[in-house]
């Protein structure tokens, strides 16, 4: 992420002096320079704290709870990351409804059908709470800078995947999105700083003038 050519020649050099110190972004980071790591094993629909309960869901709900879920994440990150204009959260969130249209309309047919089947006459209020509180979900201000990173990437890999394989983004995906919602810091500075030793504090009590412990005095 660091600029070149004549009107960057200042940008330049401090990247230089920064790849120097090992602190330069790798390029698919814009938030970080040293990413967090938080993936996750794969998922497939119906874990706790991926998706919300489908009771009696059929494997194909689930996957289809799973994709929604998914969408509902990239939306409200399109809405909450715009403070980034480089995450593309927005241009991504709409490029992925375009490219990937037919296979989100299946899914919402998909769950529809299945509120239809649990709830009855009540199916309609049943998805649409079951969508909002899928959007609240992902509402998080401490961890806005990792979950932007995340739904950045996960954008792009929407965008690289090919028609009708959606779903997969989301199997493959879904953990770390999840997991994005906690507050993680920068590694780089984690990892420069974890090793310090500090010398323990002493009581100057307990030592005599030519600093050989003794037995501490009271107060």
């Amino acid at each position: 992420m660091c600029m070149r050519g004549t009107k960057g020649r200042f940008l330049g050099f401090a990247c230089s002096i920064l790849a120097a110190a090992g602190l330069v972004a790798p390029a698919d980071a814009y938030l970080y320079w040293t990413k967090p790591s938080i993936a996750g094993a794969p998922a497939f629909g119906g874990e706790p704290g991926i998706t919300l309960p489908m009771p009696g869901a059929q494997p194909k709900e689930l996957a289809a709870g799973l994709l929604w879920t998914m969408r509902a994440g990239l939306n409200v990150a399109a809405l909450q990351c715009q403070f980034v204009p480089a995450l593309a959260t927005v241009r991504n969130y709409n490029n992925m409804l375009h490219q990937h249209g037919s296979e989100l309309q299946v899914t919402y047919a998909t769950l529809g059908a299945y509120f239809k089947r649990v709830k009855g006459k009540d199916w309609q209020t049943a998805f649409d709470d079951f969508t909002t509180k899928t959007y609240n979900g992902f509402s998080t201000l401490q961890a806005q800078l990792i979950f932007c990173e995340t739904a950045s990437s996960i954008g792009r890999q929407t965008l690289e995947t090919p028609s009708g394989h959606l779903g997969e983004v989301a199997t493959q995906r879904m953990r770390e999105f999840r997991n994005s919602l906690v507050p993680l810091g920068d590694m780089a500075f984690v990892q420069r700083y974890t090793n310090v030793q500090f010398d323990p504090i002493v009581d100057p009590r307990c030592y005599n003038k030519k600093g050989k412990e003794i037995r501490c005095k009271d107060k």
